[in-house]
């Protein structure tokens, strides 16, 4: 890949309704483009990926991330496994679909893309090669157009609960870079700003993959809203100090009883909201609420790798013989959090009955 910014890779029309874009389809069908999340803030440079592989590969390095951008970046990955057929279809999409699933365990976005789309290429099977394809794409921009709606109805919910003047704390990155666009937690902050309330954000460095100072901060400032990182284990001292009000973090996962999953560090970030009797809001698309997982301890927590944590910039940050432990994800019991915030509706208390009234009915799927 050559070393531009990929910027010409881009579709017409970016999707995401913004400047820049976590995931875009190219306007052939022919390449999933992403913008690489690995090298921001220093540089903003687009990729393009030609096969369903390829774009697996992507999501499990991490050149895009995010719960709902996973799904979205696997729903066009299937896109290109039915530009790429050249046997049988329905195989083929089967394997391709297996690929796509085994990349990131916990997000269930994936998951959910993934079978809305697989229900799409049973439909399609016996139609013409270009028409398979063109009516995958069709299906898989929905989902982009659907989520970017999704995080802007969701924004608007918050942000009524954001006093004016608030200084928010966020974790991990939940905002245009980690979905369609817009955001989640994200969406929340910018659509108080939008609203004109004075807010101000402190970002939690997020270790050990720094997704907080290297992403939610890069965003944030991009667009004029009022931002300072912070070290993880600085929040207690805040909190105490009485500098932050609100927290609010995306999911991952929210099971059944209404625990969430999400970046490593969220758990802690809720029992100082509480000890300091501060909100604790969750902001996720419907597509991130499992109603099939019955609580937090069912839900696989992805272990990475050890060097994310032994080493940073090609420095040993652990001697060889040292063991490391570094899970992806923590889960939130649903008794710390103060409410959740859906497209659909908002989860205030946070309990089973309060996701079972927002259950899809006539036919929907658990999780939409």
């Amino acid at each position: 890949m050559s070393r531009s910014n990929g910027r010409e890779l881009l579709p017409r029309e970016l999707l995401s309704g913004s400047s820049f874009s976590a995931v875009e389809l190219s306007d052939d069908n022919s390449r999933v483009i992403l913008l690489e999340q690995r090298e921001l803030p220093s540089e903003e440079r687009y990729v393009g990926f030609s096969d369903a592989d390829a774009v697996a590969r992507a999501i499990t390095d991490m050149v895009v991330r995010g719960a709902p951008a996973i799904g979205i970046t696997a729903a066009y990955g299937l896109v290109l496994a039915a530009k790429g057929c050249t046997g049988n279809f329905p195989e083929e999409m089967k394997r391709a679909s297996r690929v796509l699933a085994a990349s990131r365990p916990t997000a269930v976005n994936l998951f959910w893309a993934i079978e809305r789309m697989n229900r799409v290429a049973l439909d399609v099977a016996s139609l013409a090669p270009t028409s398979r394809v063109e009516r995958l794409a069709e299906e898989a921009r929905a989902i982009h157009r659907e989520d970017v709606a999704a995080c802007r109805r969701m924004g608007e919910l918050g942000a009524q609960r954001v006093p004016d003047g608030a200084t928010l704390l966020t974790h991990c990155n939940a905002g245009a870079l980690a979905t369609g666009g817009y955001g989640t937690a994200l969406g929340v902050v910018r659509a108080a700003h939008e609203q004109g309330k004075r807010v101000r954000v402190l970002a939690d460095e997020t270790r050990p993959y720094w997704q907080g100072s290297r992403l939610t901060a890069w965003e944030l400032h991009r667009d004029g809203i009022p931002v300072e990182v912070i070290c993880d284990n600085a929040a207690a001292s805040f909190f105490a100090r009485g500098e932050i009000d609100v927290a609010v973090v995306g999911a991952d996962r929210i099971a059944r009883n209404g625990d969430v999953a999400n970046k490593i560090g969220t758990y802690g970030v809720a029992c100082l909201a509480r000890a300091h009797e501060r909100a604790m809001f969750v902001a996720a698309p419907w597509s991130t609420v499992d109603l099939d997982t019955a609580s937090g301890a069912d839900i696989p927590i992805e272990e990475r790798s050890r060097g994310e944590i032994s080493e940073a910039g090609g420095r040993a940050l652990v001697a060889p013989d040292i063991g490391v432990r570094n899970p992806a994800f923590d889960v939130t019991p649903a008794r710390l959090v103060t409410a959740i915030f859906t497209e659909r509706g908002v989860v205030d208390p946070v309990d089973a009955a309060g996701l079972e009234a927002l259950r899809p009915r006539a036919g929907g799927s658990a999780r939409g």
